[in-house]
């Protein structure tokens, strides 16, 4: 990239706040990790984020208004999209074909061609936009699964910027990916960018397995942490670049006067007991029901947890119009009663569960409270909750599923479960309530450590760099991580004395 090139930007959605009032629409600062990254990127190079603003087109009134008004340190322009294309792009393809094929669960697949067409339609309309702002030498960064073809798009038209693309939820294997009617055109969209960024190894591996099994034809290098394919003449590099989190900040706030004043208060109002928590969007992938049943045969098989530990439980509302979300959401509901009836005692709950948002005050207080945090998603891109917990932690546990993208950078302190293993999460869970001060720290060091070194900022960095440099010797790909077959013995054995109901 030249010097005066901007960095512009594109995702599903913008990195601001909406509120319609009597007066009209107001818009806000977001928050949340790519926004605290890769604003002051922009504002610093001159940059342009990409989106759409989150509210259907019919209901936007004068909101394109207000956005281009916004002001700030780079620019925004919004993407608009219909009710109908919203229910087939996003609801359709978006969440009921790529996120849950991505995340190797099938049966939650509608491959309707309806909602193909809408999102080629939506990707088509994106590039328009990306064409019409952007200046020749931009640097076009394309975020996630919604915005697969926006490369493809933008090259059917001739235009020859770099484009460089990074898939923030898992690339599922040849097998899995196979299902998917459409597979070939997936492959090859993304093809057309410049630079691919995969979260893991195991990633990046999928990719490139099932471009080496569908594309005879490519041809494929490393070099400097890197792969190349080279296909029709055109050379894209892939690589994996695992996102962090604003350290600093988490750490800095969690240690603030107000966290600890929030902290003293929850300490006292819960009593001398070991807190569990568990901090997951309303998701099939996140793993809730098997948490919760493993929370259950803990408190069945090891007799003394029993009103000495809880588990808070908080669950952010999610895509709550959605049939399948609502099924999930009864399902926690009715294993909460079950645990909190069949446990409960009048001055102890086992389970005590929030259904909404919390303020970042009182989530990083519970962070603080935590003996151990729960972090066990049946697949996850990365999971920077689990980050955010060691961020904010000095002697917690981290009990973390080995197929969340973060076991790869964690898995020298967290205690690694497989979900699917109901009594090994529970004997986890029990590892972890009677785990020695000293080994906790220990763990939460070195994770707290790969955390700070490995930031969000850490992240845009490596990529840009990826993405801009011509050598690129030392720029070293992360390890893969792979689930062990043999487990090792819990890493610390509780006291002595009877574990059965």
């Amino acid at each position: 990239m030249t010097q005066d090139a901007r960095l512009v930007v594109v995702s599903n959605r913008l990195p601001v706040v909406l509120h319609r009032g009597r007066d009209g629409w107001t818009v806000g600062p977001g928050a949340g990790g790519l926004v605290s990254a890769l604003g002051p990127v922009l504002a610093h190079r001159g940059g342009l984020w990409i989106g759409w603003p989150g509210v259907a087109a019919e209901d936007a009134g004068e909101l394109d208004r207000a956005v281009a008004e916004t002001t700030g340190d780079y620019g925004l322009a919004t993407v608009p999209l219909g009710r109908g294309e919203v229910d087939d792009f996003y609801y359709g393809f978006c969440n009921g074909v790529i996120w849950p094929l991505f995340h190797d669960l099938l049966g939650h697949c509608d491959f309707n061609p309806r909602f193909w067409r809408a999102y080629l339609e939506v990707n088509r309309r994106f590039a328009r936009v990306a064409r019409a702002h952007a200046r020749p030498d931009d640097f076009l960064w394309v975020h996630d699964y919604q915005l697969i073809h926006v490369a493809e798009c933008l090259r059917s038209e001739g235009d020859q910027r770099r484009v460089g693309f990074f898939l923030h939820i898992p690339f599922p294997p040849l097998d899995i990916f196979l299902n998917l009617p459409w597979r070939a055109a997936i492959l090859r969209a993304l093809l057309a960018y410049d630079l691919i960024g995969f979260q893991t190894g195991r990633d990046q591996r999928n990719f490139l397995d099932c471009l080496r099994r569908l594309l005879p034809d490519i041809e494929l290098s490393r070099g400097g942490g890197l792969v190349t394919a080279r296909l029709g003449g055109r050379d894209v590099r892939i690589g994996t670049f695992p996102i962090g989190i604003d350290y600093d900040a988490f750490h800095g706030e969690a240690a603030s006067a107000a966290v600890a004043a929030r902290e003293a208060a929850l300490r006292e109002r819960l009593g001398d007991v070991a807190v569990l928590i568990g901090v997951d969007r309303l998701d099939y992938t996140k793993g809730i029901p098997e948490r919760l049943r493993a929370f259950q045969d803990a408190l069945e098989r090891h007799a003394e947890l029993r009103e000495r530990v809880i588990l808070i439980q908080l669950l952010v509302p999610s895509r709550e119009g959605v049939p399948e979300y609502q099924k999930l959401k009864t399902r926690v509901d009715r294993l909460v009663g079950a645990i909190n009836g069949r446990f409960g005692t009048p001055s102890w709950v086992p389970v005590h569960y929030l259904y909404r948002a919390v303020s970042r005050t009182d989530l990083l207080a519970l962070y603080r409270v935590a003996r151990a945090a729960l972090i066990t998603p049946l697949k996850d891109g990365m999971n920077l909750v689990a980050k955010e917990y060691c961020a904010s932690q000095r002697d917690g546990v981290l009990v973390l599923s080995e197929f969340a993208g973060a076991a790869a950078q964690l898995r020298g302190g967290a205690l690694l479960v497989n979900p699917n293993d109901i009594e090994g999460v529970a004997d986890a869970i029990r590892g972890a309530v009677h785990m020695p001060e000293d080994e906790r720290r220990a763990r939460m060091r070195r994770m707290r450590r790969r955390v700070r070194d490995e930031d969000i900022f850490w992240w845009v960095d490596r990529y840009l760099r990826a993405a801009a440099d011509r050598e690129l010797a030392d720029l070293r790909g992360p390890a893969e991580y792979l689930p062990r077959v043999d487990y090792p013995p819990p890493a610390t054995e509780p006291p002595s004395g009877p574990s059965e109901a």
